[in-house]
């Protein structure tokens, strides 16, 4: 986004003239260095860091990308094999005979439910594989901070039933703003505050398994994303396509319903899909008077 002065917006962060003309020095003078690189190097230069002080190179890497698609700069060739960040989805075919086709009943038969966070090549690989097969979006990974959890039964063996992942919440949705009672300065200051529940895969058919689920791992959500990103999220969003699912585990889970989204989407920067897919939007604060203390974040 460009603004009245000339600045770019990207990921909550306004960019000043003076600091485009030195990423666009960097790129220049830099040549040798790669995407990644570069990105770091920005961020080091611009201290742009997360609370936790880590550089935000995710994020810096698709804002380059941005400006080189708008024509402000040329990066070196992607040295990427896989697959794009945040674009490319991957959607597998799903299996003949499943592990837990059979899981069949009540949820209280299966519980305790086991929630072990995503921090390892294994279980990444079991993550990406299991939404890839078996989540109507496919597999994309998310721009900039994300967790993603496993969840397992251990009765009658131990087996994943679930996958929810988190990762940074939309710049701006109109709804959501309205119940919060932000204005643009406030929604810049408080947005770190606020986490998207971006993918929920629920896989056998066990009555009440996925507000279950979605309990277990809220329950400590909040201390993870602290401790790996430094900030203390205050609210959940999430959003629930309308025209295939009603939302009810989430209700049942205490998420909020706030509205509906335009349809444009998060990433619809120039308004071309308004209408093309309306999302329900649900929220669940996880400090009391959420609204409250995201209005005054970090106001003094």
């Amino acid at each position: 986004m460009i603004t009245a002065r000339g600045n770019h917006r990207f990921c909550g962060r306004v960019f000043a003239r003076e600091e485009l003309g030195l990423i666009q020095e960097v790129v220049e003078t830099c040549a040798g260095l790669s995407r990644t690189e570069l990105s770091y190097t920005v961020c080091e230069l611009l201290e742009w860091k997360r609370a936790n002080g880590r550089l935000k190179g995710t994020e810096c890497l698709s804002f380059l990308e941005r400006l080189e698609g708008q024509g402000f700069l040329k990066l070196p060739e992607s040295q990427q094999t896989g697959p794009k960040k945040g674009t490319r989805r991957h959607i597998a075919p799903a299996t003949d005979d499943p592990l837990w086709a059979n899981l069949t009943g009540s949820v209280g038969a299966f519980l305790p439910l086991d929630v072990e966070l995503v921090n390892s090549r294994k279980k990444r690989q079991i993550f990406k594989d299991l939404v890839s097969r078996h989540h109507y979006l496919g597999y994309a990974m998310p721009f900039g901070a994300r967790l993603q959890y496993l969840v397992y039964v251990s009765r009658p063996r131990r087996q994943v039933v679930g996958c929810v992942q988190f990762s940074s919440p939309a710049w701006r949705m109109k709804v959501r703003d309205q119940w919060i009672g932000w204005d643009d300065a406030t929604r810049g200051r408080g947005l770190q505050q606020i986490v998207n529940n971006s993918r929920l895969l629920v896989l056998p058919r066990i009555r009440n398994l996925a507000s279950s689920l979605l309990s277990c791992v809220l329950g400590r959500f909040r201390e993870d994303w602290e401790v790996h990103y430094g900030v203390d999220p205050w609210l959940v969003e999430t959003l629930v396509d309308r025209e295939r699912f009603h939302g009810g585990c989430y209700r049942a889970a205490n998420f909020i319903v706030v509205g509906e989204t335009s349809g444009r989407g998060r990433m619809d920067r120039f308004h071309q899909r308004h209408g093309a897919e309306v999302k329900t939007v649900m929220v669940y604060p996880l400090v009391k008077h959420a609204a409250r203390r995201l209005r005054k974040a970090h106001g003094g």
